[in-house]
């Protein structure tokens, strides 16, 4: 559930003293407000941390600030000039941190936000917008919008090229998934499961964003039934034997490494074969934490694993072609082994 965090009067005061924007244009976002945006757009704020790394990806150059500043482990896999930005915190979410009087010290010109779009969130972005002047877009996070958004932002921000040919790569690595499962009949689909939490049993049913990365992969996510739509369960131990998954992914290399030893994990056929995945999360998360433009990348990723010697390529090439492209930077072989553990 989201606030405002200062009474609306102290923010009318500072709204009267530095609302000078000239709108030049209307944006109409995805949830089909029609939005005034400056012609010139050089100060970005994102909203929550799925705005934040797609405005990363985007155009980094008009980032003022991240949601969480950039743990040391993360920056040598950001550009130089956004490493050391400042922590801001969001307007969205749980754990939301930031002031209207804070965000409007910042002075930025627009305010982007990426993710679900429901009443919740118009009515956020209204308040907000009205409250301050400040031009504030929604863009539809769904992953197989992920295109579609890559392109809207980079035209609002003035990157139109680099927009597209984000776009365009995004649907080069949807195609290729889609080629590569139309050879891997429905029986060899594995069941995999989410571990999330210290201790695993937190997991998303079927539908959630959290698991949009394993179903897009024609994996079947065996979690359902737990609540009526997607969303993060926690799923008792009967339950997950009788699950029963044949693969696990978790994103706590701890939890990996303890499963063996603990029952009832102990007890599945995943892990005694030692089919538990832990999905990389230098600078962002390749299934979810965000669900952003990060994910891409995780998708290749999971072919690989789920489906070893049936997917063209080499992850390693990819990932770091990934890097390249998406978030500007050069990671070379040692920068591969600590990102993906290894991984050949």
């Amino acid at each position: 559930m989201r606030r405002l965090l200062v009474p609306v009067s102290a923010v009318l005061l500072l709204w009267l003293g530095c609302a000078t924007h000239a709108f030049a244009r209307p944006v109409t976002d995805s949830a089909g407000r029609v939005v005034e945006v400056p012609d010139r757009v050089v100060r970005v704020f994102a909203a929550g941390p799925p705005a934040s790394t797609l405005l990363y990806v985007v155009a980094p150059d008009k980032m003022i600030g991240w949601v969480r500043a950039p743990r040391t482990e993360e920056k040598p896999f950001l550009l130089p000039a956004t490493r050391h930005l400042p922590e801001l915190g969001r307007l969205t979410g749980r754990g939301n941190t930031l002031s209207l009087e804070r965000l409007l010290a910042e002075k930025p010109d627009l305010i982007i936000d990426f993710g679900t779009l429901n009443d919740t969130y118009r009515s956020l972005a209204d308040r907000v917008q009205a409250q301050t002047g400040i031009p504030y877009l929604l863009i539809d996070g769904r992953f197989a919008n992920t295109p579609a958004a890559l392109r809207l932002l980079g035209r609002v921000l003035g990157v139109e090229a680099r927009g597209e040919a984000l776009a365009q790569e995004a649907e080069r690595i949807f195609a290729a998934v889609d080629a590569t499962l139309a050879n891997i009949p429905s029986a060899e689909r594995p069941k995999v499961y989410l571990a999330r939490g210290p201790d695993g049993f937190e997991s998303g049913t079927r539908g959630s964003i959290n698991t949009e990365m394993i179903e897009r992969v024609g994996a079947i996510n065996p979690v359902e039934g737990l609540r009526e739509s997607g969303g993060l369960v926690r799923v008792g131990a009967e339950r997950l034997l009788v699950f029963a998954p044949d693969a696990i992914v978790t994103l706590d290399a701890a939890l990996r490494d303890s499963l063996a030893t603990r029952p009832p994990w102990s007890e599945l056929a995943a892990v005694k074969a030692g089919r538990i995945f832990v999905a990389p999360a230098l600078p962002f998360g390749f299934i979810d934490s965000p669900p952003s433009a990060n994910r891409l990348i995780g998708l290749s990723w999971l072919m690989h694993k789920l489906y070893p010697g049936k997917v063209a390529g080499d992850l390693r090439a990819e990932v770091a072609a990934f890097y390249r492209l998406f978030y500007q930077v050069e990671i070379d072989g040692a920068a591969l082994d600590r990102l993906l553990g290894g991984t050949p």
